[in-house]
């Protein structure tokens, strides 16, 4: 049997925006990790047209695109496959949220990077914040752009380092001014719309909160700068200190998918397990009619893709089930949406609410409103 390769190490250049710098500084550290004499190539590189950024490529090895062919017109992707048989011991890979050709065998760029670590080669790779999962909603808050390239939380956690690249505002929009990022059409466009000084400095904050929090999850050792602890029993010791859990109620209410991405990001600062659980009535789903109960399915799916825990309880009284169950389970926190006021159905979703709030007194009952932007934006 053939000796297998230690999983590669995983590092994130992370950014606010486009043009900050992520890839530059990730080509910088590519080279000096060739030039302490290891292996590295270029596994995907993303130019846009930014000439310093291009001349960094030179001197490394790049893997060459495959084709891939859609709906009539050709699209170039990261060959997975080609990597995998040279097997070199560093990859640089850019744009991490990226998302493949219909067709491919990995649907996003990041799932293909989870089989080149598990290969055992390390990775450098870059993203924004806004395609954290649990920040979803409050980028869209932000920008008014509902970002659709995600990345659960779970793989940023999973890396062994998280780099900020920073720049300030104004500092970046200096370089849009200059040309650095974009064409001078599709600058002008950027702050006319997302590149405006207000929305990227609340990215920025959102940004440095983020690093700030990875570096507390991994517990650095800053007697020995640039390792990790990754001691298991270190983690369990930390796990069982843990005295919080989270209880998310699943419906088929759209609002609950940003009700899972809250109680997670909660769970996460917490360091806390989570649940997402969904209430059946006895003879049959409480959510009758069925596309409701597709609904409900696709929030549980989207939980369990975050790896939260899912349960599907059966139970005549919805309030009682559910709060039963955060009791037996030792839940400190349960997350409920709150329902719509303009409508008539809600009715029943708003008294079972006030149920919950009524019979979970020895918690906290967080009641989430789905935020709506103004028609304006």
């Amino acid at each position: 049997m053939a000796d297998r390769h230690p999983p590669g190490k995983l590092r994130i250049y992370l950014g606010y925006a486009a043009g900050v710098g992520k890839t530059y500084q990730m080509l910088e550290e590519a080279h000096e990790m060739k030039h302490q004499g290891r292996d590295v190539v270029i596994g995907y590189f993303e130019p846009h047209g930014r000439k310093d950024t291009i001349l960094k490529t030179e001197g490394l090895e790049i893997i060459p695109r495959r084709k891939a062919e859609y709906r009539g017109t050709v699209f170039e992707e990261m060959d997975t496959e080609a990597i995998l048989s040279r097997h070199p011991e560093v990859c640089v890979v850019d744009e991490f949220p990226h998302t493949n050709v219909p067709g491919a065998e990995c649907t996003k760029r990041w799932q293909d990077v989870q089989l080149l670590l598990e290969a055992g080669i390390d990775i450098l790779t870059t993203m924004n914040i806004q395609h954290l999962e649990s920040l979803n909603d409050q980028v869209w808050q932000i920008t008014g752009v509902r970002v659709r390239e995600t990345i659960p939380d779970w793989v940023m956690q999973q890396a062994d380092q998280v780099v900020m690249v920073d720049l300030t505002p104004r500092a970046l929009l200096n370089r849009l001014a200059r040309g650095v990022v974009y064409s001078p059409e599709k600058a002008q466009k950027a702050v006319e719309h997302f590149f405006q000084e207000s929305t990227l400095v609340a990215l920025r904050e959102l940004a440095l909160r983020q690093t700030a929090h990875e570096v507390e999850i991994r517990q650095v050792d800053y007697d020995s700068p640039g390792f990790l602890d990754t001691d298991p029993d270190t983690n369990r010791q930390a796990k069982a200190q843990t005295t919080e859990r989270i209880l998310i109620h699943v419906t088929s209410d759209p609002s609950t998918a940003m009700l899972i991405r809250r109680g997670k990001r909660v769970a996460d600062y917490l360091h806390a397990d989570c649940f997402a659980v969904a209430i059946v009535r006895d003879n049959g789903p409480a959510d009758s009619k069925p596309p409701e109960q597709e609904a409900v399915e696709r929030h549980l799916n989207f939980a369990r893709n975050l790896h939260i825990e899912t349960r599907v309880l059966q139970g005549g009284e919805a309030a009682k089930t559910l709060v039963e169950f955060a009791h037996l389970n030792g839940v400190t926190h349960l997350f409920v949406s709150r329902p719509q006021r303009s409508k008539w159905p809600a009715l029943p979703r708003r008294n079972l609410v006030q149920q919950i709030v009524r019979l979970a007194t020895d918690m906290q009952v967080i009641i989430v409103a789905n935020r709506v932007r103004n028609a304006s934006q």
